[in-house]
């Protein structure tokens, strides 16, 4: 009788010639490769992407047994990976960068020294949507009024904070801050015990499209000038018109760009696998969601706040992108 770690490598080495028989010998001889994709909340749009994401590494790269891990978002994805509890996530520009400077007010306690980058995705855009009820027009309305400003610690409330602070203002100027995720936010304003909710999410986010289609809402508009005093990874640009019902014209607001980010632990066959196979189906990416739509080549390297892995940067150095 074999013993059973003699067993196990019989079964590795039996695997690993199989798929050099079948000529898919692409990644490490091993049974299985773990990806644990760590996303959003479920009515988030890091989840649905994670989701793709999986569908995608598990009918294209031999071995990989991928899974979908629901999170609180950035911060809690980028202390994750840090401590080798998944292999790639989904994380806003701002959150990586302070991740990577180790800015404890931010939820990083030390420098999280062990992320790299993969590829800069899409745009979140900063949605602050209020009840027509609530009164609340522009930004200054909200003064006195009750808003949820997204998850403690989340990469939406870092955006929310730094936005207050541009623009003069405070959680202080509320009549009521709440520290609440999206689908949550949107409960409370449909009861009526909230007035608005600030939203840092791809266009078409599922929950503010629930409100949307559940009572009129006003989207508020955050000036261009305030991307211009918070400087990069913030930039100026708009929510287009009709992105959600009763919304007739397009309003200002700011974005910032989501970073796939994985760790340096990470094999570099592994991480070239999940870059090469995402690009070369992102059809199934915008088929989960459509802010998938602004995630392409010529942008993937641009504004990433992290050293890139050598699995992707083998991968861009064969599209010529690297040098």
């Amino acid at each position: 009788m074999l013993h059973s770690s003699a067993r196990r490598t019989a079964t590795i080495l039996g695997v690993a010639s199989a798929h050099s028989a079948s000529g898919l010998a692409t990644l490490p001889a091993k049974a299985d490769t773990f990806i644990n994709i760590l996303t959003g909340g479920t009515s988030g749009v890091y989840y649905p992407l994670g989701v793709a994401l999986s569908k995608i590494y598990g009918e294209k790269i031999p071995g990989a047994r991928p899974q979908v891990q629901s999170t609180k978002a950035s911060v809690e994805n980028l202390n994750l990976l840090q401590k080798g509890k998944g292999e790639i996530a989904l994380a806003l520009g701002d959150s990586v960068k302070l991740a990577w400077e180790g800015d404890a007010e931010a939820g990083f306690k030390e420098k999280l020294d062990k992320l790299r980058g993969i590829a800069a995705v899409y745009p979140n855009y900063i949605q602050i949507v209020a009840s027509k009820d609530s009164g609340v027009a522009t930004f200054a309305d909200l003064k006195g009024k009750g808003l949820s400003v997204g998850a403690p610690k989340s990469g939406t409330e870092l955006n929310a904070r730094a936005i207050f602070g541009a623009m003069g203002l405070s959680y202080k100027d509320l009549g009521k801050t709440e520290y609440l995720p999206f689908a949550e936010s949107v409960e409370l304003i449909k009861n009526r015990q909230l007035d608005a909710t600030l939203q840092s999410a791809g266009l078409g986010v599922a929950s503010i499209r629930d409100l949307a289609t559940s009572l009129p809402i006003q989207v508020v508009a955050v000036p261009a000038e305030v991307a211009e005093k918070l400087g990069p990874p913030y930039v100026a640009t708009e929510i287009p018109a009709g992105t959600y019902e009763g919304q007739a014209a397009a309003v200002p607001t700011l974005a910032v760009r989501n970073i796939l980010v994985t760790h340096a632990d990470v094999p570099e066959e592994v991480v070239y696998q999940m870059t090469k196979s995402m690009f070369e189906n992102l059809d199934q990416m915008v088929a989960a969601h459509k802010a998938a739509k602004a995630i392409n080549l010529e942008t993937a390297i641009k504004g990433v706040p992290v050293p890139l892995h050598p699995g992707a940067e083998r991968f861009y150095k064969e599209k010529g992108l690297l040098k």
